[in-house]
């Protein structure tokens, strides 16, 4: 049930007849692990913990830096040296005190990421290294967890959802499949601060589709986001039958 505070606070999210008080409950029964909390995970939690998710799992193992200030608006001046998860506690707490958090502060091995995941019922990916993304993405195919990946870098953004729940659903292997380890990082390459805003609050609101069950998730989409020219467009994803991944002969 809603209490009377909480209707009150998410009367305008309430009002849409998409998410009504049924699927406002269905956000509040819900657990989200967001693994990253920087400058796309900055955005997406506050979102989360916003529209009243009921746990949010913070994995991040990083410190606050002051170049991270520009973009990752979950942070001041006076979280510099802190753990990103454990500041980002304190911000969201002051948000929403309803709400559960949890922290993951040391690095995950494939045991650990593993038991982060079946603890949830969806994951965000927010990181911004290809070994991590094709860790998460195998433990979200294995644990049947849908996945919202984002990705920012210079003036561009992608934007997808994977879900192994549907038989139709590609994973981030068959998209991206054994990927580039020389792929730079923001930090390498530089990012536009609105540029992650806008992907995160995208990938907030795949989130909010999927728990509270409306509209077209981005599964077997992938949405490319040109920050120069402000454009956006939308590639077809198929899943691969051959995927080492999610193919069959992995199928349990």
């Amino acid at each position: 049930m809603l209490s009377d505070e909480e209707l009150l606070r998410y009367s305008r999210q309430i009002l849409l007849r998409q998410i009504d008080v049924e699927g406002q409950l269905r956000l509040k029964q819900a657990r989200v692990l967001i693994v990253g909390v920087g400058g796309l995970g900055s955005p997406v939690a506050l979102y989360l913990a916003a529209a009243g998710i009921g746990e949010l799992h913070l994995a991040d193992f990083d410190r606050v830096d002051l170049t991270n200030l520009q973009r990752q608006v979950m942070f001041d001046e006076a979280a510099l040296g802190r753990y990103k998860a454990e500041a980002a506690v304190q911000r969201l707490e002051a948000m929403n005190p309803g709400i559960r958090l949890v922290t993951h502060l040391a690095p995950m091995d494939s045991d650990t990421l593993d038991q982060a995941v079946a603890d949830v019922d969806l994951v965000v990916d927010c990181t911004d290294n290809f070994t991590v993304r094709e860790a998460i993405n195998r433990a979200c195919v294995e644990r049947r967890r849908p996945l919202v990946s984002g990705a920012a870098i210079r003036l561009e953004g992608q934007l997808t959802v994977f879900d192994p729940r549907r038989e139709d659903s590609p994973c981030y292997h068959c998209l991206y499949g054994h990927g580039d380890e020389a792929e730079l990082t923001c930090s390498e390459a530089g990012v536009a601060g609105p540029l992650v805003g806008t992907v995160g609050s995208l990938q907030a609101l795949e989130v909010l589709k999927l728990l509270a069950g409306f509209g077209e998730p981005l599964v077997g989409r992938l949405l490319l986001i040109d920050a120069l020219g402000t454009r956006f467009r939308e590639l077809r994803v198929k899943r691969d039958p051959h995927c080492g991944v999610c193919g069959p002969r992995h199928a349990e």
